[in-house]
This record gives structure tokens, sequence and C-alpha cells, in this order.
């Protein structure tokens, strides 16, 4: 046998690998909380009583204006549920026949843009939280401020964003 004293191989030191790991956590936590602009369908349609209903009353309950593109048909939102804009960031929906509103799709939480529409729920993919698309409020947080409220004019059969 020999004298010879094993030296340890040296590495990363304890503090090297705790940075990494933390700095890896972070890339992490900071990527879920972007967006997704990568959008193949320009818009979402879910509804809870599934088809169309008509515009008997031609008004808007989010205010009239006048200026905007059209945005769809009355027909094309499903009375009890909604349909998303991906482009205009924006979801419109029929709570009762012929009552349309729209609100923002961009989360209160963090800002997130949501795209998940099923019913009359829209949620965010970032942290989980859900809104109502009858009336912006909070069903499930952490987001705790309801969705903003959009302008939309309705005009015969025709929705424009104000």
């Amino acid at each position: 046998m020999t004298s010879e004293s094993v030296q340890p191989m040296s590495g990363p030191s304890r503090r090297t690998v705790v940075a990494a790991v933390g700095a890896a956590g972070l890339t992490v936590a900071l990527t879920a909380c972007g967006s997704d602009d990568k959008a193949s369908d320009p818009s979402t349609e879910q509804g809870a009583a599934g088809g169309g209903a008509t515009n008997e009353g031609g008004g808007s309950s989010a205010g009239a204006g006048a200026g905007g593109a059209a945005l769809a048909k009355t027909a094309d939102i499903p009375e009890g549920g909604g349909k998303i804009f991906k482009d205009e960031k924006v979801v419109v929906s029929q709570p009762a026949a012929g009552d349309y509103k729209a609100f923002s799709t961009i989360c209160t939480h963090q800002k997130c843009p949501m795209v998940d529409l099923k019913d009359d729920v829209i949620s965010c993919a970032c942290h989980g939280s859900q809104f109502s698309v009858l009336d912006g409020s909070v069903k499930k947080g952490p987001a705790v401020e309801p969705l903003e409220a959009k302008q939309i004019s309705v005009k015969g059969d025709s929705i424009t964003l104000a």
C-alpha cells in the first residue's frame, strides 16, 4: 500500500448549487406568468344553453357607442355563455336573450391572457383564477377583482366594440 492521501475532487460549492437551483426556480416561475400570443384560432365559443339567440331589443347592457369594427353577429353568441375574441382580448356574453355584455380576457390577478372558456366560466391558465363571463365576477381565486367591463354596441344583429 501506498501512503498517498486521497484528495477529494473539487466541484461546485454548496452555495453555487443552491444559487443555481434558485435561479432555475425563478426562471420557471416567471415563465409561467408570461403570455403566449401564439393562437391558431382567433376566437373560442362556448355556451351553457347551446345555440344562438335573437336580439329582440337591439340594445346592450354594456353601453352603446359607435366606432369599433364588428366583432360578431348576435346569433354567434350563445345564450348563457359567451365567445372569446383573442385578437381584441375580449369575451362577449349573452346572460339572457337579447342582453349582451363584454369583458376583458386579461386576468386581474397577474395580467395573464385567458383563452379557456367552458360554459359561462373563463379560466386563467397561469394561476387558476376563474371568472363568470355573464357578469365578470370572480368565481375562484387567487384573483379578487372582477374582469374589466368593455363597452359594446348592438345594432340589429351586429355586435361591435365601442
